[in-house]
């Protein structure tokens, strides 16, 4: 699945977030993943054992893994991201601090074949080049009768915010997810919609943070679906203006999403309550 996005891209993601990690967890995470959403999207994951074997893919500065290790013991989660800047992050947190912490390639998992009770992937499906072979990465790394959860944003049908989002990273459609799963050859596939809860609902927009998708795998080995060579080769130089022009424009779309965050916060406090957003 090649992209015209321009921060679908797991080099421009890596630059992106050399600088948003800087306040990753002051300002992006409150506008559009708040602690609440968390605990509403982890909860299809059924984390009902302390003693499950737990991999946070994509799992950045470790608000998401913050979620997890309540409800599992630290040291089985293992939390894999590219971005060195963001895992530096993670390793000041605390609770974090029994965590295994690695840098990975979701589309590439260096974990055994039916090695985890549980997947959870948040924020990161967004910059994958190609959905379909992380989704099926998340599948071979489960056991039988494990669950993936992927928490990420969803499509907008507004104009303007359709735009940006097209130029900016993947917001992909409900069925979309749905189908990537099914492909994969995951079971009980269910959905369930997130959001901040000051934008009452509309999902018009987009959001980041917009659905929690879990399946189940129903047997052992490799997922059923089997892919060609991959689209994306990080280790092929490219062009340095390209690179940042790219970074650029995709930064300026990341810009319009933060201050839609604000728009929607002011209009959820001056609309009466009850009255569509």
């Amino acid at each position: 699945m090649a992209s015209g996005r321009l921060i679908q891209n797991k080099k421009q993601a890596f630059w992106f977030y050399r600088i948003i990690s800087m306040f990753y967890d002051s300002i992006s995470n409150p506008q559009h993943y708040t602690e609440e959403m968390r605990e509403e999207a982890l909860e299809p994951l059924d984390l009902h054992d302390r003693n499950l074997i737990v991999v946070d893919v994509g799992g950045g500065t470790g608000f998401t893994t913050c979620g997890v290790v309540k409800h599992v013991d630290a040291k089985n989660v293992t939390i894999l991201d590219q971005s060195p800047h963001q895992l530096a992050k993670a390793r000041q947190k605390e609770p974090l601090k029994h965590c295994t912490i690695i840098e990975g390639d979701a589309e590439n998992l260096p974990f055994p074949t039916d090695y985890a009770d549980r997947y959870v992937s948040a924020g990161s499906i967004e910059y994958w080049p190609e959905p379909q072979r992380g989704i099926n990465e998340a599948y071979r790394v489960l056991k039988p009768g494990g669950k993936a959860c992927m928490i990420g944003p969803v499509y907008p049908t507004y104009w303007l915010s359709r735009f940006f989002a097209d130029m900016w990273m993947l917001f992909p459609k409900e069925e979309e997810y749905i189908e990537w799963f099914e492909k994969a050859g995951f079971k009980d596939i269910q959905l369930k919609r997130v959001g901040p809860k000051w934008f009452r609902g509309v999902r018009r927009h987009g959001l980041i943070i917009g659905c929690s998708v879990t399946g189940v795998k129903s047997m052992p080995g490799d997922s059923p679906l089997q892919l060609g060579p991959k689209v994306e080769d990080v280790k092929k130089p490219s062009s340095a203006f390209a690179s940042l022009l790219r970074f650029l424009i995709g930064f300026i779309a990341s810009v319009y999403y933060i201050q839609l965050t604000k728009y929607m916060w002011i209009k959820d406090k001056i609309v009466p309550k009850g009255t569509p957003l």
